[in-house]
């Protein structure tokens, strides 16, 4: 579902990601969970990992390609709980929302444009 997301995304969208990679695992590691002070492994659906394109500069490049990863148990039980949406809407939602913090739009940013007409 989250590679049918990516490929149904437009285009030249894709295409601005560069080598964003998409993983997609049940939960977040430990780690992940302790740096975002996050308790419950059920809260956190999706992650970008990197240096967004806003602070990337030819001369210091990222130490590693950037990537989104999408945490399918939370993603599952978030559905199940809302079920005003399907799925596939719930995965393309935070995979879009992760990648907009790859373009560098912080959680209130998207927000914003969400409530948008």
């Amino acid at each position: 579902m989250a590679d049918l997301a990516w490929k149904n995304l437009p285009a030249q969208f894709r295409e601005k990601c560069g080598n964003l990679d998409i993983h997609v695992t049940d939960f977040a590691d430990e780690e992940t969970l302790d740096a975002l002070d996050i308790r419950n492994k059920y809260e956190l659906s999706g992650v970008y990992i990197g240096v967004d394109l806003t602070r990337q500069s030819i001369g210091n490049p990222p130490p590693t390609p950037a990537r989104v990863v999408l945490f399918r148990r939370p993603l599952l039980e978030e559905w199940e709980a809302r079920r005003n949406v399907t799925l596939y809407e719930l995965v393309n939602h935070v995979l879009v929302h992760e990648i907009g913090h790859h373009f560098g739009l912080s959680d209130d940013d998207m927000h914003a444009l969400e409530e948008e007409p």
